[in-house]
């Protein structure tokens, strides 16, 4: 397995729970507090990488969810702007 890999999470409410979202990988998890809910996340994260380097497919999957391995690490994009967007 690399030995890092850098990626994006959001935590959003909904309801009485957090949910912990990794959009380039679209794996998630969920706790009752924000420090709950990244630290299921990461597990989740965690084992969804584990798996896929078992199989190795790793590389494969990591580059179709558009991060790039620099330097030893993969890194996801980084927006050069972001905005909410109305539509109607």
């Amino acid at each position: 397995m690399p030995e890092r890999i850098e990626l994006r999470v959001e935590i959003f409410r909904e309801g009485d729970l957090f949910v912990g979202v990794c959009p380039e990988l679209n794996v998630s998890s969920f706790g009752s507090s924000i420090p709950e809910a990244k630290h299921s996340v990461r597990k989740a994260l965690e084992a969804f990488i584990e798996e896929c380097d078992a199989m190795g497919t790793l590389p494969e999957v990591l580059e179709e969810a558009g991060l790039v391995l620099k330097d030893g690490i993969w890194l996801s994009r980084q927006p050069v702007a972001s905005e909410l967007v109305a539509i109607g």
